[in-house]
């Protein structure tokens, strides 16, 4: 894939949308480009948070470590952003990402990351809807295990 399909394919993506195409291109051109075969781990919970990823092809299944084992607690797929908890809030990875097919990312280093956020107050506040929306979604999950119990 060219620098300049990269730049398109980052225009689609909601937390991008705003951000110029000339920033886009730096971004494309500072991230690296990773392939992820089915089983392949993208980063594994507790590990140390370096970069973030962008799945451009592939699903992902996000798994959490409990006592009986990981659990699958979700399936991300292409234009979703993983890793950016760890980064944004300097903790280990708090789930495992593991490739279901293969899985093409951009990796983002946490640098150039927080680069883009600074430049780009948007994009912050897209990092945060998101944020916000698996938060929703996970208080909803719980809320229905415990009334299960």
């Amino acid at each position: 894939m060219s620098l300049n399909q990269e730049v398109e394919l980052l225009k689609n993506i909601p937390l991008f949308a705003r951000v110029e195409p000339s920033k886009l291109k730096l971004l494309a051109f500072a991230s690296e480009r990773l392939t992820f075969n089915p089983g392949r781990e993208l980063f594994h919970q507790g590990d140390h948070a370096d970069k973030a990823y962008i799945i451009i092809e592939g699903d992902a299944a996000v798994l959490v470590d409990t006592p009986n084992g990981a659990v699958k607690v979700a399936t991300l797929g292409k234009n979703a952003l993983v890793g950016e908890i760890g980064i944004l809030c300097d903790v280990p990875r708090t789930a495992t990402i593991k490739a279901e097919s293969k899985v093409v990312t951009l990796a983002i280093a946490r640098d150039v990351f927080f680069q883009m956020v600074t430049e780009f107050p948007q994009m912050g506040v897209e990092i945060m809807r998101e944020l916000a929306r698996r938060l929703e979604r996970t208080t909803a999950q719980l809320t229905q295990a415990v009334q299960k119990n």
